[in-house]
């Protein structure tokens, strides 16, 4: 038993011994780019007209065809055509 708790002892120990990567200065530069170029209004949570643009009829039928699109899937079509001519 002593053998096994020294082995895991040991063991703990060589997995603290690593040390962290050197990361490049720059390192999560382009994740950080990209995340700015794909916020549309970085100031979006400061306005105080979030719905500025459509009206509350328009808003309401909006979300209605939205949560009304998940109660019945579009139906799948396979099609499979690889360069040839459709047989009519």
């Amino acid at each position: 038993m002593n053998k096994l708790m020294c082995c895991a002892a040991l063991a703990v120990l060589a997995g603290c011994a690593s040390t962290t990567p050197n990361y490049d200065a720059r390192f999560g530069d382009a994740v950080r780019h990209a995340r700015t170029a794909m916020t549309a209004n970085p100031e979006a949570p400061a306005s105080q007209d979030p719905a500025a643009g459509i009206d509350g009829q328009a808003a309401k039928e909006a979300l209605g065809r939205y949560h009304d699109s998940f109660k019945a899937p579009p139906p799948v079509v396979n099609v499979i055509n690889i360069g040839g001519v459709a047989a009519k």
